[in-house]
């Protein structure tokens, strides 16, 4: 991803209206991101429970989207994340929803996907194990594109009926 100042991040939200905006709560760290190395920007908002924040770059521009993790519990002991993924215990897996952008998040209409209950996916895909002999690089590379494109998917469809697609 490019750099973004707080400004920029901020003005990348599509899905949140001013009073929401003026509630984001920027990652902790983040002055010290490491940009280069990241697909998409996600966090916790550590003051309100079960929100966070996904942020990917659509067309060359970022794009940001409000999301809102479900209540509750699963019965299933495991659990897929459909961004990164990776199987996981079920309560680390959430199913997150987005408020559509525009008019149709304006008369409730939302998507949603199970995603890493912390949104550490960015993370948890560069977690390898340790290569077989007879194991590539590249399916762990394989691993990140993938977990890329789905993340930018799934902001694509938040922004999809709004017209907003930058």
């Amino acid at each position: 991803m490019r750099p973004l100042t707080e400004d920029e991040l901020r003005s990348a939200f599509v899905n949140a209206s001013a009073d929401e905006l003026r509630l984001v709560t920027l990652p902790h760290d983040f002055v010290l991101t490491d940009w280069d190395h990241l697909d998409f920007l996600a966090w916790r908002d550590p003051r309100t429970r079960g929100r966070g924040y996904l942020v990917a770059e659509i067309d060359g521009e970022p794009a940001g989207i409000v999301l809102r993790g479900a209540e509750g519990s699963s019965h299933a002991r495991a659990a897929l994340c459909n961004l990164c993924h990776t199987m996981q215990p079920a309560d680390q897996v959430t199913m997150y929803t987005a408020r559509k952008a525009g008019e149709a998040g304006v008369h409730g209409d939302s998507v949603g996907t199970y995603i890493c209950a912390d949104l550490s996916c960015h993370e948890n895909v560069r977690l390898a194990p340790p290569l077989a002999p007879n194991e590539v690089r590249a399916s762990v590379d394989m691993k990140i594109d993938g977990t890329r494109r789905r993340t930018e998917a799934f902001v694509g469809r938040v922004l999809e009926t709004a017209g907003v697609r930058r």
